[in-house]
């Protein structure tokens, strides 16, 4: 097997498959947007996908973006987070919901009273 071969197999979905144990769905319901957030840091002898997510989440990061920063699909993630989760490591935190407009005839009305003015 050639060096190119080689590399092409570091990726691959065996590595994926190794990486969740052969699990392709997470125990916990886990969307996108939602926030993880890590109680401790990472110990010796962790598997190091599980370690890099901790070192991740010090800080409230989504689903998807730590996704992206581990290079890793959120399937993957979401198996490895739900791992972490069920060990009591991370904590989960709904997104910070959108700001609810207000009703339109209060802004109307606002706008009215500043035209007034």
């Amino acid at each position: 097997m050639n060096d190119a071969d080689q590399e092409g197999t570091e990726d691959g979905p065996e590595r994926l498959y190794v990486i969740t144990g052969g699990r392709s769905s997470a125990s916990n319901t886990l969307d996108l947007v939602t926030l993880i957030v890590a109680r401790n840091g990472p110990t010796a002898g962790m598997p190091p996908e599980h370690a890099a997510i901790l070192q991740l989440c010090q800080s409230p990061l989504s689903v998807a973006e730590i996704s992206a920063y581990t290079g890793l699909p959120v399937s993957v993630v979401s198996v490895l987070i739900s791992d972490l989760l069920d060990e009591q490591r991370v904590l989960t935190r709904a997104p910070v919901p959108a700001a609810e407009l207000p009703d339109r005839a209060l802004i109307e009305a606002v706008i009215d009273g500043l035209q007034r003015l």
